[in-house]
């Protein structure tokens, strides 16, 4: 059964940092894309960023984030993170990881962790 948990959420200042992680389990990690995924009230859940599975390592980004946030993924751990810096309050959401369907993120994604809340206020 597949599990994906979430942890490192917060409230942070606009100009600060917080680092996501993702713990999965029930599949073979290094196989499946992977990808980070944020729903602010009332709007719809967004890609923030994803990156492929380890033999490709290709990440991409909403534009909204480039620069700013970084995906990796530590295939010996096992654990998918999301470095995020000079956040703003237009960050704030809850954050969702998410397992690939296949390799590539082109494949689309097919489970969800249950959420990680991040608040950026001064």
């Amino acid at each position: 059964q597949v599990q994906l948990v979430e942890s490192g959420g917060g409230s942070v200042q606009p100009g600060g940092s917080l680092r996501l992680t993702c713990t999965p389990s029930g599949f073979l990690f290094l196989r499946y894309a992977m990808s980070w995924y944020r729903q602010a009230p009332g709007q719809e859940r967004e890609l923030v960023a994803a990156i492929t599975s380890a033999r490709q390592g290709v990440t991409i980004y909403a534009d909204s984030v480039k620069g700013r946030f970084t995906i990796s993924r530590d295939n010996v751990k096992n654990m998918l993170y999301l470095q995020m810096n000079n956040l703003k309050p237009e960050d704030t959401a809850v954050y969702y990881c998410s397992k690939g369907s296949g390799g590539s993120y082109t494949a689309g994604f097919d489970s969800w962790g249950q959420e990680t809340q991040v608040t950026v206020s001064s």
